[in-house]
């Protein structure tokens, strides 16, 4: 059965990794579904492998940290397919490595641009379509890091922080309308964002996850979806982490 038939659907940083997974998901189970990046390639090849295995899909470029852009998203969705059911804010960036006290502005403002404001703007400006639609749900993909530090990357804990507070925020105050705000925690999830570690690196990030192994994108998405679904109509305001037992210790 396909459990998003009917919907329509977009997803921030959907042209790789996490995001990707999470859009050619959507499109399985029927939603209609609007992919968004930075990379025009990326994003037009998912496309094509959507509408190639029969699904509905559009590009529409986006660079989150500037609300026009998400705006935009949002109202091209609406245009193309008459309504928004369903918004992953998903694109988010690792930022600068460096202690706190040696972390350049550029550097902080760039993570908190992408990373939290960018979450913003994909709430602000879906949940406002979403009225008109009668509800909606909304998935934050934040992070492990979203509940412990990560050393030599205070803007990224920072800004994933805060979009559990923003996430709660938004379903508590549109939960009487209808719409559903949700985060999911991944742990370190085995994308091409990875491959520029050494295999010393990548293993000893495996290391850290009791279950043995790098989480798979495939899996994320699976649990968005469910997040994303009638499956959970009465889970609001709330974040799950998706992590190998990494934040179990």
């Amino acid at each position: 059965m396909s459990i998003l038939k009917d919907k329509v659907a977009y997803v921030t940083g959907s042209g790789s990794g996490i995001g990707k997974a999470i859009a050619l998901r959507y499109a399985k189970e029927g939603a209609k579904v609007v992919i968004s990046d930075v990379n025009d390639e990326h994003g037009q090849a998912v496309v094509a492998e959507i509408t190639n295995n029969g699904g509905d899909a559009i590009y529409v470029r986006a660079d989150t940290a500037v609300p026009e852009d998400v705006e935009n998203l949002v109202n091209k969705t609406v245009a193309q397919y008459g309504r928004l059911d369903i918004a992953c804010n998903n694109a988010g960036i690792g930022g600068e490595a460096n202690l706190g006290a040696d972390m350049s502005i550029e550097g902080w403002k760039k993570i908190i641009d992408i990373n939290l404001h960018g979450v913003f703007y994909g709430c602000k400006y879906a949940t406002a379509q979403m009225l008109k639609n009668g509800g909606g749900a909304i998935v934050n993909v934040g992070s492990i890091h979203s509940i412990t530090a990560v050393p030599q990357s205070v803007g990224y804990a920072a800004s994933k922080h805060a979009v559990l507070g923003l996430t709660r925020n938004f379903g508590v105050e549109y939960a009487a309308q209808n719409i559903r705000v949700n985060a999911v925690g991944p742990g370190y999830i085995d994308t091409p964002l990875l491959d520029q570690l050494d295999a010393e690196k990548k293993q000893a990030l495996v290391g850290k996850h009791p279950i043995g192994r790098l989480g798979k994108a495939e899996e994320v998405a699976n649990l968005v979806l469910f997040l994303s679904a009638d499956t959970s109509t009465f889970i609001n305001g709330s974040y799950y982490t998706i992590d190998g037992g990494y934040t179990a210790i």
